[in-house]
């Protein structure tokens, strides 16, 4: 089933689920500079760890722009809800790994 928010197909989490079981999800995220994650949602709680950091832009569906830089070994937190996209605003490429917490 494709996840809709107010008409618009949304894009998964990430490129690629590395890991998953009954409490975890882990996807692989990888942005070149300037290339932007389709516009998507959590459902759950998830940690963001920086393998690679760069600095990236958060904006939200209601046109919210929140500077995120992740330097390299960086974890965050972050509550679920939110529709938005990520944006590499840098000049160096984005590896990271996302843990979805069920």
């Amino acid at each position: 089933m494709t996840d809709v928010f107010d008409g618009t197909e949304l894009g998964p989490v990430g490129q690629e689920i590395v890991y998953e079981n009954d409490r975890v999800r882990v996807w692989h995220i990888r942005l070149e500079p300037g290339e932007r994650q389709p516009l998507h949602r959590h459902d759950h709680p998830y940690l963001v760890v920086a393998i690679e950091g760069a600095k990236n832009v958060v904006q939200t569906v209601d046109g919210t722009r929140i500077d995120a830089d992740e330097p390299t070994g960086g974890v965050v937190y972050r509550d679920p809800g939110a529709v938005h996209m990520l944006t590499n605003v840098g000049d160096t490429t984005y590896l990271a790994r996302l843990v979805e917490l069920k």
